[in-house]
């Protein structure tokens, strides 16, 4: 017979072995307001998605998927804890994504733009990969003031293993369920530091309050214009709010803008140059405008996110059909000779097609050198995670 006290013993002993064998419980996901304001601006097809888990079943069974979702587990499994193998595994191939496209097309309550369900998950396939190429795996940015920044090896190798680790931490509302490399990406982009995404969310509110409130009644038949839209040119010296050039814009907006025929000035321009600039050049051409030259605040809109000329155009046309402008009516873009001629170039629409797969609208005409009047497209409403810092 064995004694009271080994009995005892034996029980503590099974009951620690059974603990260690186990591991704690399964704690419960909790959200994070920084990844899910990020998920729903570049991902809006996964991220809500991953807020329904019948919508999340459904893709997840959808045809020739399950095989696929399988596959791509065990790719990851199998690079044990080598990052950037890791990293590389979760990149879609063509084959995946096209079982990924079709399962989510399945789920017609899924947001979708212009182009369909189909069309909107194709890109946030393509956004994820360009995530995990350009900050995992050292691929090189669309350009030098996009990307992670020059960091050293043992910086990289700490960024990669922390988005692991958060990769497989339950995130409430995440998609996780389906595919680790949504959270994987969005991970990727927060701890380096490139959520400019959702910098000056919510858009409508902060400095567009004012002018976003008299869009809602404001009497569009009365002007020739929906707006004037100022575009951007950075300043590449460091600690310049505002270039030479978008000096020279502001002179010619306020000039324009006093003849009355133009509902509102929408500045155009985000927080790019130089590279980590604390300047968002939308805020700042809008200062400008209210104390160097009276414009009413009511008066003038800011797009702060775009990166490019190409999206100079394209946020502006997202930002008018959220404010409700009639979008076949026309607008008038305003900025220098050069700037004005190249926006009117072949050049400038073969690079719109090349990098956002459309045009953000078409030049109708030319007024003057540094006048083209312009009329905006819907399809600029598409969600593109491709240029994760400005989708």
């Amino acid at each position: 017979m064995v004694p009271r006290s080994a009995r005892a013993l034996l029980s503590v002993v099974a009951v620690a072995v059974a603990l260690f064998a186990t591991g704690p419980a399964a704690a419960a996901p909790v959200g994070d307001r920084v990844l899910a304001a990020l998920s729903a601006r570049l991902f809006p097809l996964f991220h809500a998605a991953g807020h329904d888990p019948a919508v999340l079943e459904r893709i997840a069974r959808g045809p020739g998927i399950e095989a696929v979702l399988r596959a791509r587990r065990e790719r990851r499994a199998a690079c044990g804890r080598d990052l950037a193998c890791r990293a590389q595994a979760l990149l879609w191939n063509e084959q995946e994504a096209q079982a990924l496209r079709l399962a989510a097309a399945s789920v017609a309550t899924l947001p979708a733009a212009d182009d369909g369900i189909g069309g909107q998950a194709n890109r946030e396939i393509a956004g994820i990969n360009e995530i995990v190429r350009t900050y995992a795996l050292g691929g090189r940015p669309t350009t030098a003031i996009d990307g992670p920044g020059p960091i050293g090896p043992q910086d990289q190798n700490a960024r990669l293993q922390a988005a692991d680790w958060l990769t497989d931490t339950p995130r409430t509302g995440s998609a996780q369920r389906l595919d680790p490399s949504i959270d994987y990406a969005l991970a990727l982009l927060d701890i380096s530091g490139r959520t400019d995404a959702i910098g000056h969310e919510p858009l409508a509110a902060g400095a567009n309050t004012a002018a976003l409130a008299r869009a809602k009644k404001i009497d569009w038949r009365r002007y020739r214009y929906s707006a004037m839209i100022v575009t951007g040119v950075g300043p590449e010296i460091e600690g310049e709010p505002l270039s030479p050039f978008g000096r020279y814009h502001l002179r010619l907006a306020a000039q324009r803008f006093a003849q009355g025929d133009i509902a509102f000035i929408l500045v155009t321009g985000g927080r790019a140059h130089p590279r980590a600039t604390p300047f968002t050049e939308a805020d700042e051409m809008r200062k400008a405008l209210i104390e160097r030259y009276g414009v009413p605040a009511e008066a003038i809109v800011s797009e702060p996110y775009a990166r490019h000329t190409t999206t100079n155009l394209r946020n502006a046309s997202r930002l008018l059909a959220r404010m409700g402008a009639p979008m076949a009516m026309e607008t008038v873009i305003v900025c220098n000779p050069l700037q004005s001629a190249y926006i009117e170039s072949k050049r400038f629409t073969d690079r719109n097609a090349d990098e956002l797969g459309y045009q953000p609208g078409r030049v109708v005409r030319r007024v003057s050198p540094t006048e083209l009047v312009f009329v905006p497209s819907r399809t600029s409403e598409r969600v593109d995670p491709r240029d994760p810092l400005d989708p």
